[in-house]
């Protein structure tokens, strides 16, 4: 039975479309991450932390996509490890609010050269006028799946 037959052609779907480009971009991520000792995840977490200084684990994990334990234990080895610091009690309820470290800040800025490197090279077949036309799409589809049918 062909992908047609079965009621779904792959090459006319704008979810998997997203989902193989999202793949392929997370693969090359973790190619050059790997050589820095980092994963995609342990790069978002410095990002987050460097834009957003003192977000909590619940915070963090919903911005790198993934569970707040898997992020506690993330959040654990980055400490550990000098990445990262949190207070030993949480100065409000019950979130321990994290700060890079200036070694944490310098393993980002060569992380972040790296993950440059991909975006580049993942825009590289596109004018500026695509480009610009993409991230307006992608933008777009973002807000109508978060809006949800509210009629706009």
């Amino acid at each position: 039975m062909s992908q047609k037959d079965a009621g779904v052609d792959l090459d006319a779907s704008l979810g998997y479309l997203l989902k193989e480009a999202s793949s392929a971009l997370r693969t090359a991520m973790e190619e050059v991450l790997r050589p820095l000792g980092m994963s995609v995840t342990h790069y978002s977490c410095l990002e987050l932390l460097a834009q957003r200084p003192g977000l909590s684990n619940s915070e963090l994990a919903r911005g790198a996509f993934v569970t707040r334990q898997t992020m506690n234990v993330l959040l654990q080895a980055l400490e550990r490890d000098g990445y990262v610091t949190r207070p030993a009690e949480a100065p409000v309820g019950k979130a321990l609010p994290a700060r890079l470290t200036p070694r944490g800040r310098r393993s980002l800025e060569k992380a972040t050269a790296a993950v440059r490197s991909v975006e580049v090279r993942m825009l590289s077949g596109m004018t500026e006028a695509e480009q610009s036309s993409a991230f307006r799409s992608l933008r777009s589809m973002v807000r109508a799946l978060r809006d949800g049918d509210d009629g706009r």
